[in-house]
């Protein structure tokens, strides 16, 4: 499929993407008592993760931009808040934990560095 837009082309905003379907996956697996709560909140926070990079990229200013990646960035830590709770509800395994968890730390390592390259 050929790219129109410039986010389709950053390796962040396809992490996120991708990283928005296993989130929205994992949160299938909760508990029915937590679709309004807990489901919700990951899925949301998740997805605000990639809206807001490639909100940010359209005809913003540098500085615009630097804005929305930090929103994403602070939406990936919500994940990560919401993957503790999981876990400490028992919804999710360790090993669950652990591998959004990397995957958390690494994709947010990547938005910082580019969210630097914007100046």
């Amino acid at each position: 499929m050929e790219t129109k837009f410039k986010f389709e082309k950053l390796l962040i905003w396809q992490k996120a993407m991708d990283f928005g379907e296993e989130i929205n996956s994992l949160a299938d697996t909760f508990p029915k008592k937590e679709m309004y709560n807990l489901s919700s909140q990951i899925r949301r926070a998740a997805d605000s993760i990639a809206l807001n990079i490639s909100e940010g990229s359209i005809g913003q200013t540098n500085p615009e931009y630097r804005k929305f990646l930090g929103y994403s960035i602070r939406s990936l830590a919500e994940v990560v808040t919401c993957l503790y709770k999981a876990k400490k509800r028992q919804y999710i395994s360790t090993v669950h934990f652990k591998t959004h968890y990397e995957f958390s730390f690494n994709l947010m390592n990547m938005m910082t560095a580019f969210k630097k390259t914007l100046v």
